[in-house]
């Protein structure tokens, strides 16, 4: 992130809570690498979703670390089921210690350290840091989008783009629509997907619904501020905290594109 010279100006909303959020994500990132590809041990949520003792290691760190700096600061996150409710305090934390945990017990290393601070349902920081691919994106509104440092933007509209997401929501484009694509092998971390498109190395994804709010509040921040969205079937961004944890079916990505993925998604619902 450029150097910011506080006496110049206020500083933006975020702003420095985007430093807290920095550190405290690369020191995570840290804490699991030590994990990644060490055995780590394994136990299942609802009988089928993989938590390890590397996101509970995680979690813990991120809680102490981010709640003695922000003591009035809400929290929501994927692993402190328990906690959830004090999210309702003005400003709070969302977080996924390991966002991709499947990938990430493969020993794959599409996965990344999801954290964002909210106010009134909107992300106003948002840190991804993905330590075994070397990039730390970060983002802040009015500051841009950056990767490792440098500022990043959506693709520019293209005659073949490629988009991720679900087979099935692949499917249902029209068979026009679906022929011009290319569509993009999975990729397990949706926060890191959302993160492709930001940067440019995607066109668009979509999103299934259900996807949670620790899956994406960050990564729609590193979107926005590379001018991209994310589209609910109402045609309205995401909100987060104030009507649960879920979302329903959603759209990423930027210009003609996005309204034409977006238009099958209403016509779904």
């Amino acid at each position: 992130m450029p150097a910011t010279n506080h006496q110049d100006r206020p500083a933006r909303p975020g702003e420095n809570d985007l430093e807290l959020l920095a550190g405290a994500a690369r020191e995570a990132g840290r804490i699991a690498s030590g994990y990644f590809r060490n055995d780590p041990e394994v136990w299942y949520k609802d009988g089928k979703s993989p938590v390890s003792e590397a996101d509970l290691a995680v979690d813990r760190f991120l809680k102490e670390v981010l709640l003695t700096a922000r003591p009035d600061y809400g929290w929501l996150s994927e692993e402190t089921v328990g906690n959830r409710r004090a999210m309702g305090k003005g400003r709070f934390f969302v977080v996924d210690p390991i966002d991709g945990t499947r990938a990430f017990l493969k020993g794959q290393p599409t996965w990344c350290v999801s954290i964002a601070v909210v106010v009134d349902g909107r992300p106003i920081a948002g840190v991804l840091d993905c330590p075994q691919k070397n990039e730390i994106y970060l983002a802040s509104p009015g500051r841009g989008a950056h990767l490792n440092g440098k500022q990043i933007e959506v693709a520019p509209a293209g005659k073949n783009p490629v988009v991720a997401g679900p087979d099935t929501m692949i499917d249902a484009l029209p068979q026009a629509v679906r022929q011009s694509i290319g569509h993009h092998p999975y990729i397990p971390s949706l926060a890191y997907r959302i993160a492709m498109v930001a940067k440019g190395t995607l066109d668009a994804t979509f999103v299934r619904p259900s996807a949670h709010d620790w899956d994406i509040a960050a990564a729609d921040l590193v979107l926005a501020e590379a001018g991209g969205t994310i589209r609910m079937v109402d045609g309205n961004k995401p909100t987060y905290g104030l009507a649960g944890a879920r979302q329903g079916a959603m759209v990423a990505g930027s210009g003609a594109l996005l309204d034409r993925l977006h238009r099958t998604i209403s016509d779904q619902s």
